[in-house]
């Protein structure tokens, strides 16, 4: 908290530098098939929660190559998680990359970045559902991006999956690449190559390949005795004002000596549509995936998220659904449950 009012009390200070600035959400839930919290919502008609104040960091500066980006969040709502972060608490660092600009087509990025796989599902508070673990990966590496008229392409190299030496913590996808008592993600190569077809029609591909470390304990040299693999093709597209996204991913995963070294298989399907309306986006995600691990007695499962947005300003209004009967674990395992929930989330920047 201290560090959250030194923070605003330098803003007004600081936005005479290139851009500070900062935003704040909360989000109203109602858990509609979730056992005990289903149970609990029913009495209490939900709850809002999920609070988050925002800090924006930016420079670019005129006529220079250098560039540097952040976004640090405070909260509950921080998609955080303090037992697997590198902070301890509900505040972490979700990006913060410098940048340099080699040539008109190519600049390069290091720090805390995006990892160039596929693409982003449009839904906010249901995350990635059951591309979960690949779709909003933030990593602490390196990134290499260029294009050439209508292809574009990226190579990274991520060192870890986060700060520190046991953080498991991507912030807006969590829970899906270990715990810092079991393994994390380190040494990740990762390629991405995609090309506008035409216009408002983009084809792509991705491919990531690195190491897992053993974080179980037994052993104080803590190996990178596992592996990870995943590649995934996909698609983007708009016809007037409605928009089409689609991927295809396979995924692997020899998990470490203490865990076994289990091997994990699964592939997931993600299909997006959406339609643009003047200040309202209306969207419904679908993701399914299949087990294909050997021992895993989990049925063929499917998410669904169907969401409205409404820009109204300042911030962003939004109305979500989610329905699943799956879910992806730690380590990138299927399992069946059922999940049924309401989000209706409102933010604010400045």
């Amino acid at each position: 908290m201290a560090l959250a009012l030194a923070l605003t009390s330098a803003a007004p200070v600081a936005l005479a530098s290139p851009s500070i600035s900062g935003g704040f959400w909360m989000n109203y839930r109602y858990h509609v098939d979730s056992g005990i919290d289903e149970t609990r919502d029913e009495h209490t008609s939900g709850d809002i929660a999920d609070e988050a104040i925002v800090f924006y960091i930016t420079d670019k500066p005129k006529d220079k190559p250098w560039s540097f980006e952040s976004e640090i969040r405070f909260g509950p709502g921080a998609f955080t998680r303090p037992t697997s972060n590198s902070t301890g608490d509900n505040f972490g660092i979700h990006k913060a990359w410098m940048g340099y600009q080699l040539n008109d087509a190519h600049s390069v990025k290091v720090g805390k970045s995006q990892v160039p796989f596929g693409f982003k599902n449009s839904n906010f508070w249901p995350g990635d559902m059951l591309m979960g673990g690949y779709g909003d990966q933030m990593d602490v590496g390196f990134k290499l991006s260029g294009s050439q008229d209508k292809l574009s392409y990226n190579l990274a190299y991520y060192h870890a999956d986060d700060w520190g030496e046991t953080s498991t913590d991507t912030m807006d996808d969590n829970g899906h690449w270990g715990t810092p008592t079991t393994y994390r993600k380190v040494q990740t190569a990762v390629a991405d190559a995609s090309y506008q077809v035409a216009d408002n029609h983009t084809v792509g591909a991705s491919y990531q390949n690195g190491q897992l470390q053993d974080l179980e304990g037994t052993d104080p040299e803590n190996p990178l005795s596992g592996s990870h693999n995943a590649a995934v093709a996909y698609y983007k597209g708009k016809v007037s004002d409605i928009g089409i996204k689609a991927q295809y991913l396979s995924t692997e995963r020899r998990l470490p000596k203490s865990l076994n070294q289990a091997f994990v298989q699964n592939t997931r399907t993600l299909l997006e549509l959406s339609y643009s309306m003047g200040d309202y986006y209306f969207y419904a995600d679908g993701t399914w995936a299949s087990p294909d691990t050997k021992g895993n007695s989990a049925d063929d499962v499917a998410a669904y998220a169907y969401g409205m947005m409404y820009d109204y300003g300042p911030g962003w209004f939004y109305v979500e659904y989610l329905a699943q009967d799956g879910y992806v674990d730690a380590n990138g395992m299927l399992g069946e449950g059922d999940f049924e929930a309401l989000y209706v989330t409102l933010d604010y920047y400045f």
